[in-house]
């Protein structure tokens, strides 16, 4: 009630249209109103508080959207640094000097075998393209493997860090030679060594050329020594980063194509009423049966290899 009193004593006074309380309002303003900002205080924080979300707001907008540039930004600057190692392993490629006799294809590696009993990888180049088995592949710096299956669009290379890889090396300076064995680690060890006192880690390992393998004179790795004492080889090459490999043609390349007469040569049979020794057969009367030549020439071939 008092409240209502004070409320209608009030409306009366601003309503009174008189001199005198017009020059009491005036100065009951003069005196409240200056004084009254702490009234509306509330009001305008309540207004810069609202000014204030509007403006995080926008920033968590404008942040939103920077970190969606940020993450496609990321995607493009990983498109560039593959683009950029694989034009540098090109640049390698076609830095690397040969001997000029052999000519060479590249391949881009599609999968890698995945076992630990078995390393090799796939390369998209086959017999399409005239790869052979036996011939040697290089990443454009060291050796990496030799070709072992050959598909029409495919074929297998071998790495020589798997455990049937068996390939001879020679150690430079000292010239000693070596066969590089695989065995299913990063660091192949080196066997038969003619003088392991003249190796020194760091030494340059070569292919040999010998049993016309390899083409002499492609970088292995260096010579290291290992946990285990044994002299093993740091490869040349980057196994951990496999992506377009040299696959050398070399058509001096040992290939066997009759492994049964290495056991057991062939004998042609002689006609009958001959003897070895005779030098008759039926129908000639002249020379050595045909079948006794080829079959000395093969025994000979035999006991060589």
């Amino acid at each position: 009630m008092l409240l209502v009193v004070l409320l209608f004593a009030a409306f009366l006074v601003w309503r009174i249209d008189n001199p005198r309380m017009e020059r009491f309002r005036a100065a009951v303003v003069d005196r409240v109103v200056p004084s009254f900002s702490w009234a509306m205080m509330p009001v305008a924080k309540i207004v810069e508080m609202a000014g204030d979300f509007q403006s995080y707001q926008k920033i968590y907008e404008q942040n939103q959207s920077l970190r969606r540039d940020l993450r496609r930004m990321k995607a493009w600057k990983e498109a560039a640094l593959q683009l950029e190692q694989e034009n540098a392993k090109l640049l390698d490629l076609n830095k690397v000097r040969l001997d000029p006799k052999l000519t060479y294809i590249t391949g881009v590696v599609l999968a890698d075998s995945g076992s630990p009993f078995r390393q090799s990888v796939l390369l998209n180049i086959g017999a399409r393209d005239g790869i052979v088995d036996g011939w040697a592949v290089t990443d454009g710096l060291g050796l990496v493997g030799r070709i072992s299956g050959v598909g029409r669009n495919t074929s297998r290379v071998i790495l020589l860090t798997d455990s049937s890889s068996r390939i001879p090396v020679t150690i430079q300076p000292s010239g000693q030679r070596a066969l590089l064995s695989g065995d299913n680690s990063s660091r192949p060890p080196l066997d038969f060594i003619e003088n392991p006192d003249a190796l020194r880690p760091g030494d340059r390992v070569v292919s040999s050329g010998d049993g016309k393998v390899f083409p002499p004179g492609l970088l292995v790795g260096q010579v290291t020594l290992g946990p285990d004492g044994r002299l093993r080889v740091r490869l040349a090459a980057d196994y951990e980063r496999l992506e377009f490999l040299r696959v050398l043609r070399n058509q001096t390349v040992e290939r066997l194509t009759d492994t049964g007469s290495l056991l057991i040569p062939e004998r042609t049979a002689r006609p009958a009423g001959t003897s070895p020794g005779d030098g008759t057969s039926p129908g000639t009367g002249t020379g050595m049966a045909a079948g006794d030549a080829v079959s000395q020439r093969q025994e000979a071939q035999g006991g060589g290899q």
